[in-house]
């Protein structure tokens, strides 16, 4: 069975919609371990209310914290610490998505960022969207994580950029999923199709 850890290479840059298009492709649990502001519409309802398969779980999240910024600094203003050993992976005979909370080096408190709560045996999808400065925090995202010894993919989000989306291709050297396009919505509808479009490849990772 297949973990699959989504992270981005900044904050907004498309996660959540590339995880719930994950979990149908590969009818996959999901967990979101830290959740940051947005309680009452977590990442976790929204991969719930956008996937049409019946075999997935939408696993709780180790922590829910109220304000939508950094966890550490989340944490400290609900009166928390975020200790990444109670931050525990479900238990699941199941494929499972993992949904990271802004990139990379996110912290979760003064000592532990979101790298630390990728394990040994993950495989990583990196969201790359493009904006002025997305291709330095692509290859430093990519690079720490093959730096790190992880299976690394990339997968683009937004309007085509074929200059940048070339360059972080070939300076890095990992497999391209595809790429989610801007549309209008995004419903079951459209998740279903890029769940067909995107499984050939998600399976073989």
């Amino acid at each position: 069975m297949q973990k699959i850890f989504v992270t981005g290479i900044s904050t907004e840059v498309g996660k959540t919609i590339a995880s719930s298009i994950i979990v149908e492709a590969l009818q996959a649990d999901y967990w979101k371990p830290v959740q940051a502001g947005e309680l009452a519409n977590t990442d976790s309802k929204k991969v719930a209310d956008l996937i049409s398969n019946t075999k997935t779980t939408i696993h709780p999240s180790s922590y829910e914290l109220k304000s939508p910024m950094s966890p550490h600094a989340a944490a400290e203003i609900d009166g928390e610490r975020i200790d990444r050993f109670h931050i525990k992976e479900p238990q699941t005979k199941n494929h499972l998505v993992i949904e990271g909370a802004g990139g990379l080096l996110v912290p979760l408190n003064e000592e532990d960022t979101i790298l630390d709560i990728i394990m040994p045996g993950y495989k990583v999808i990196v969201v790359s969207r493009h904006y002025l400065g997305s291709i330095n925090h692509s290859l430093l995202t990519i690079g720490l994580l093959k730096l790190k010894g992880y299976n690394v993919s990339v997968l683009f989000s937004g309007d085509a950029h074929p200059s940048t989306e070339d360059i972080i291709l070939h300076k890095t050297g990992v497999p391209l999923i595809g790429r989610i396009n801007e549309e209008e919505t995004f419903n079951k509808e459209v998740i279903k199709k890029y769940a067909d479009t995107f499984r050939s490849s998600l399976e073989s990772l």
